[in-house]
């Protein structure tokens, strides 16, 4: 079996109005005086609030070292060489390269400097 819908706003309306006439027989004199008043700080325009200002975060500038790395055909950093040390990096390729079929090869690597 369907229920009525109740009307939330005729029932708020309803209040109001009751509210109203309560207000009215009981400090109709006590009343006047205190509606003027809300209406003058009604009528002052209200201040706009402040933005609150935000900080972005400053990304952390990370220190970064370069070394010279041996890698597989596959990717894998097989050894790592200070940067000044290209020759020995280059001869160790060499090296490995020729104890096996693949190729090795030399590139540069950057690690960040860990304190």
């Amino acid at each position: 079996m369907a229920r009525k819908v109740v009307n939330r706003k005729e029932l708020r309306a309803q209040n109001d109005a009751a509210e109203a006439r309560a207000k009215t027989t009981k400090k109709a004199a006590k009343e006047k005086p205190a509606k003027e008043k809300k209406e003058k700080v009604a009528k002052e325009p209200k201040k706009a609030a402040a933005k609150k200002t935000t900080r972005k975060k400053t990304a952390k500038e990370v220190r970064m070292k370069a070394y010279w790395g041996i890698f597989s055909p596959s990717l894998k950093r097989l050894a790592l060489f200070e940067y000044a040390d290209k020759k020995a990096a280059e001869k160790k390729a060499a090296d490995l390269t020729a104890s096996s079929r693949s190729q090795h090869f030399v590139q540069l690597v950057k690690e960040a400097i860990t304190e």
